[in-house]
């Protein structure tokens, strides 16, 4: 290799360096800029879900869980117990789900929001609907997914072809239910 080889293949290493330098600072930048504003959207999304998911709730204390997630005891306008909301995540189809499920005082399921989901459009993505989230609002125990026939008690009827995807929000409610049940103290 000649002189005139190492230096034009230094010369390609230190642009590469600088351009890789200028363009990592820019998104630093522009990530300071943003990360407030981003994070002040996330807290009033994640408020909005937590009032979707237990309307009767006009403010939410944090409570920390066994395993170090948070959950949120919720109250009421007149500071009694409205219930209980948590945030769980299980594995889908196309990657992980993430739910938050509110409970009534009782343990009943008063809704259920999906926060991120990356399921097959036109199958698995068709649990965003209400229909299929309304299926879980009343039940009050461990749930199980049926397929093709009418669901009974604690039953979620599986979405056509999204099966994974209906045993995976199953299991983030189920896993929200354990939740419920250390916090309220109250069993099955």
């Amino acid at each position: 290799m000649t002189k005139k080889d190492i230096l034009a293949i230094l010369k390609t290493a230190i642009s590469l360096f600088l351009i890789c330098a200028v363009a990592a600072g820019a998104v630093a930048a522009v990530n300071a800029v943003t990360k407030d504003t981003i994070d002040a959207n996330s807290a009033a999304a994640a408020n909005e879900a937590k009032s979707a998911v237990l309307p009767e709730a006009a403010s939410f204390e944090d409570v920390t869980l066994s395993d170090g997630a948070v959950g949120y005891l919720g109250k009421a306008a007149d500071g009694t117990l409205a219930g209980y909301v948590f945030t769980t995540a299980a594995s889908g189809y196309g990657g992980k789900i993430e739910i938050m499920t509110g409970f009534s005082a009782d343990g009943a399921v008063t809704g259920v929001e999906i926060l991120s989901i990356e399921e097959t459009p036109g199958l698995g993505m068709n649990a965003k609907r209400d229909s299929f989230l309304s299926q879980f609002t009343g039940t009050n125990g461990d749930l199980t997914v049926i397929k093709n026939a009418a669901p009974g008690e604690n039953e979620i009827l599986a979405l056509t072809s999204a099966t994974i995807t209906s045993r995976a929000m199953v299991k983030a409610v189920n896993a929200a239910r354990a939740y419920y049940t250390e916090v309220s103290g109250k069993g099955e």
